[in-house]
């Protein structure tokens, strides 16, 4: 898979998220997601729904995935201490 086919499907699960999606190789990923629904949620329960989203690929076309996932508010705050 190409990383923006990955940001597509996590798009199509969380509609209105901002998502980066990058690979050295195509099987090995790296995410930032950024979207309301994570709001008042857990690291875990944010990485499931990004998961979802993606369904039967994660460990098939998708070996690995490291994932960064924000609330709006998170990340507006991470960019304004220069993170």
């Amino acid at each position: 898979m190409n990383p923006e086919a990955v940001a597509d499907l996590i798009r199509a699960g969380l509609p209105g998220a901002e998502v980066l999606v990058k690979s050295p190789d195509g099987t090995h990923f790296e995410a930032r997601v950024i979207a309301r629904e994570f709001a008042g949620k857990r690291s875990l329960a944010r990485h499931q729904l990004i998961y979802r989203a993606l369904g039967e690929r994660v460990g098939r076309e998708i070996h690995a995935l490291s994932i960064e996932a924000l609330t709006p508010e998170e990340w507006a705050g991470r960019a304004a201490a220069g993170a």
